[in-house]
């Protein structure tokens, strides 16, 4: 964010003043992410008996709000005083283009490594990487700190194109409406993703049930037991990305006796 800084500075590029903003803004929420990962470790206590595990969804959903309100309103306004107030001038564009290649190989090699994280579960599963399944693995996903990454560097590595294609075009003509328009652009673009990431995490933190196929797997696991006629109801919620909390009810056979029946909760809770 420094080297952006005083590109931005030198340059006086709105879209470099966009990118700016994104890259001071991103490297805050790393913060808050880590945050979110150090607190939600903490045991289960008395006032909280099942843990602190959607401290992670509280500070991703607070980093996206970030992401809204500095980067994307930040870049939005840059992009409409450059737009509609007195015309500037870009200068010293071979530095825009230098710092902004360096910025897309830490965002590519960023978004690798969060990418082999995130796919680990694919092929724990035995599946292939295709478009498929990694769409819906990025779906099914519970692990905020994961998909918020992604979303980020995806979004960084968007927005360092179009400002390198806004620099460009206003260099090339020596018209600077394409560097404005490329700062508007990319506010709208941080404000989009930053709205996609609050919805799920505003999803996890009311209570969101596992994944449809999760349930049927402890459905058809729980049926295989001979002294169970079906399951009425099952209610799920993430208490965490890895944790979550598991409420049944099933009807049984007729006859059974009290120690027979606590035996069979025995066999469900181990299913």
């Amino acid at each position: 964010p420094i080297y952006k800084l005083l590109s931005a500075i030198f340059s006086g590029s709105s879209a470099m003043w966009a990118e700016t903003y994104h890259s001071f803004s991103d490297t805050i929420n790393q913060v808050l992410l880590l945050i979110g990962i150090k607190s939600s470790s903490r045991p289960a206590s008395e006032r909280h008996p099942f843990g602190y595990g959607k401290e992670q969804f509280f500070w991703s959903f607070l980093v996206s709000t970030m992401i809204f309100a500095i980067s994307g309103v930040l870049s939005l306004q840059q992009g409409l005083e450059s737009l509609l107030g007195k015309p500037h001038i870009i200068e010293n564009v071979e530095i825009n283009y230098i710092i902004l290649a360096i910025s897309a190989i830490f965002e590519l090699n960023a978004l690798r490594i969060a990418f082999v994280i995130f796919s680990k579960n694919i092929h724990a599963r035995g599946q292939k990487l295709t478009i498929k399944t990694i769409l819906n693995e990025f779906r099914e996903s519970k692990d905020p700190t994961i998909l918020t990454v992604l979303v980020e560097d995806s979004a960084a590595l968007l927005g360092i194109a179009i400002a390198a294609i806004g620099i460009s075009l206003s260099h090339l003509t020596g018209n600077v409406l394409y560097d404005s328009i490329s700062s508007l652009i990319i506010g709208f673009v941080l404000m989009g993703f930053a709205f996609f990431l609050a919805k799920e995490n505003k999803a996890l933190l009311i209570g969101e049930a596992i994944s449809k196929k999760d349930s049927n797997r402890i459905i058809k696991s729980i049926l295989t037991l001979a002294e169970v006629n079906r399951v009425i109801t099952m209610r799920t919620m993430h208490l965490g990305p890895e944790d979550v909390i598991v409420a049944i009810e099933v009807s049984i056979v007729d006859n059974l006796l009290t120690d027979n029946i606590e035996i069979l909760i025995d066999k469900i809770e181990q299913k």
